[in-house]
């Protein structure tokens, strides 16, 4: 990931690294100098290299005769930068040095690396193509609010197809009611939001244009989903035991059970984003002794509780994400401190149980149709 991106004689100066310990600096875009992944991981790192530039020599001038090609030197110029990294929390210290001299001297945060627009190689020109056109023509499509609509149209209809007018539009309200809560983390974030678009069959997408840069913008822009539709399946809850109609008790089921299945540590289900970054942030072997602890604890009372769909997909998305695990250094976020490992977990755990709970409640006043999702749950 991008540590440090600063100018240095007129050009870019920029850092890459990871936990694993490995540390590339780049003058230019080229490679100038690089720290192999260590055990020990030191924190303080030195990098050293040379700049040569041409420069006129001192010539002697004879008035009779004046040579207008003055005579050119090769000089080198010296720079190090030195740097002092501590990744959880995330503090970087700086110090650039040129012939001896400091120029620049900085601190970095993970405020800083969240507001960060990391440098992107300019990619390579391709061959005109059908399929390039085609791609093009989409992605032109893709940001008019007219697809938009006809998506939405066509969701609609589907969901009219399979149950009722009513109840389709009840459950485009809940999914745009969803997808609402990752546009808000996003915006939350500074990103900017191209929308949300209604799939027929497949839900709902929240886009933006903008890359995240750390797991705590992945697991908050996640987990915002299933928060919101927490908050819309207790609020159809509370109408139903105020109005007594069973309409917003069913609402309130089926919107937790499909938030429910956004939450299982599938990627690119949100619950894999989530588990994935907090699981991906513990850069030791009891961290991942711990991760497959907890996944197994969810596994028992899954079962226990008779959640059997529940607890086979907890299982196969865990070892999932215990079999990437040894990739996590490869990745381009900043990893979780341990506050926000166990914050991000107990959000997590309190969501799905609340998901859980309700659909319970629902289940328990007698209606068939009530208890359809955790019927689903026990399949």
């Amino acid at each position: 990931m991008e540590l440090l991106n600063i100018e240095c004689l007129g050009k870019r100066l920029r850092l890459e690294g990871s936990m694993a310990g490995w540390q590339q600096l780049y003058w230019d875009n080229q490679l100038v100098s690089q720290k192999s992944a260590s055990p020990q991981n030191q924190a303080f790192q030195i990098h050293q290299f040379e700049l040569t530039s041409r420069a006129p020599a001192s010539v002697h001038v004879d008035h009779e005769a004046i040579d207008p090609n003055p005579i050119a030197q090769t000089q080198a110029i010296a720079i190090r930068l030195e740097v002092d990294l501590q990744w959880q929390p995330f503090q970087l210290d700086y110090g650039l040095l040129v012939d001896e001299e400091q120029i620049s001297q900085g601190h970095r945060n993970t405020q800083d690396i969240e507001k960060q627009v990391p440098e992107i190689p300019a990619p390579k020109a391709n061959k005109v193509s059908m399929i390039g056109l085609a791609s093009l023509g989409f992605k032109l499509l893709k940001s008019a609010k007219v697809v938009k609509t006809l998506l939405a149209g066509a969701s609609v209809a589907a969901y009219s197809w399979l149950f009722s007018i009513e109840f389709a539009l009840a459950l485009i309200a809940c999914l745009v009611f969803h997808e609402y809560g990752h546009i808000k983390a996003m915006k939350y974030f500074g990103m900017k939001t191209k929308g949300i678009y209604l799939i027929p069959f497949m839900g709902g997408l929240a886009l933006s244009d903008e890359r995240i840069n750390t797991r705590w913008q992945d697991v908050v822009i996640s987990i915002m989903g299933p928060t919101f539709g927490l908050f819309l399946s207790i609020a159809c809850l509370v109408a139903f035991w105020i109005t007594g109609n069973v309409f917003f008790a069913g609402l309130a089921a089926f919107n937790a059970l499909l938030n429910l299945f956004n939450l299982l540590p599938i990627l690119p289900l949100d619950g894999g984003h989530i588990l994935k970054s907090i699981s991906f942030s513990m850069n030791s072997l009891v961290g991942l002794i711990a991760c497959i602890v907890g996944a197994a604890i969810g596994v028992f009372i899954s079962y226990s509780l008779g959640l059997a769909l529940l607890g086979f997909l907890l299982l196969i998305g865990s070892l999932e994400i215990v079999f990437e695990w040894r990739s996590r250094h490869q990745s381009h976020l900043l990893p979780l401190d341990r506050y926000g490992q166990i914050f991000s977990a107990i959000w997590y755990l309190l969501t799905i149980g609340g998901l859980v709970a309700i659909i319970w409640a629902v289940a328990g006043t007698g209606d068939d149709m009530l208890r359809m999702p955790l019927e689903i749950l026990k399949s």
